[in-house]
Order: C-alpha cells, then structure tokens, then sequence
C-alpha cells in the first residue's frame, strides 16, 4: 500500500474549449480550395503605396520600378557603391601606412636631434 495514495491516478482531462470561430467551414467546397488549397502565389504586399512581390528570395516591385530606382538602376548603384567603399578602404590603408611611415621619420629626427645636442655639449667640454 502506498503511502500518500495511488501512485496511479491520472489527472482528468480539462474539458475542450468550442469549436472554432472561423466561418471558413461555412463556405462551398470551391471557395474552400481557393482560400486553404495549396496553390498561395506569391506573397504580395503593399507599402506606402509601392507593390512589392516576393520572388527568388527577394522583394521587386510589381511595376519594375522600386521607390523611383529601375532595378539596373539600383544594381549600377550597388556596383559603385561596392566599387567606392574598395577604394575607400584602399585609401584607408593608405592612410596608416603614411602615419607609419611619419611617426617613424619623427622618432629618427627626434634621436637625430638629440644625438647632435650630447654631440654639441662634448664639443664645448672639449674647448
């Protein structure tokens, strides 16, 4: 005999909530296929005013032309914008290595300098 009761007492199951509050089931069976039958299409959605299609993984505009850019519009603009940040990066680059090559010059000017005061201070020791 167990001691706090039954070890098997299943709970009993909440009662189910009602049916759906969808009239889809009201509808004939060719309204049916076209609401819930596979064939969806493309997603389409619009905003502000511009229609946009989901196709191959991107958003186009339905009337080829996207916010007032065609779209070999937008890919020329895509192209140079990729072209000028290469050439930004490259003047970047650029950039750092003059820096280098400035702090480097500097750091011999400075010991330059330095050697040619001690050198000055032995020369007048010496007269």
């Amino acid at each position: 005999m167990p001691l706090f009761g039954n070890t098997f007492s299943p709970k009993k199951t909440p009662p189910r909530k009602s049916a759906s509050l969808s009239n889809l089931h009201n509808l004939d069976r060719s309204t049916r296929e076209v609401e819930l039958g596979l064939d969806y299409g493309t997603p389409t959605m619009n905003l502000a005013g511009q229609s946009l299609k989901f196709e191959n993984g991107q958003w186009i505009a339905e009337t080829g032309i996207s916010g007032g850019v065609d779209r070999r519009e937008a890919q020329r603009l895509r192209r140079r914008n990729q072209q000028l940040e290469e050439e930004n990066n490259l003047l970047r680059l650029k950039v750092d290595i003059l820096l280098d090559m400035l702090s480097e010059t500097t750091a011999e000017s400075h010991l330059m300098e330095k050697e040619l005061k001690e050198l000055k201070s032995v020369s007048r020791r010496r007269k």
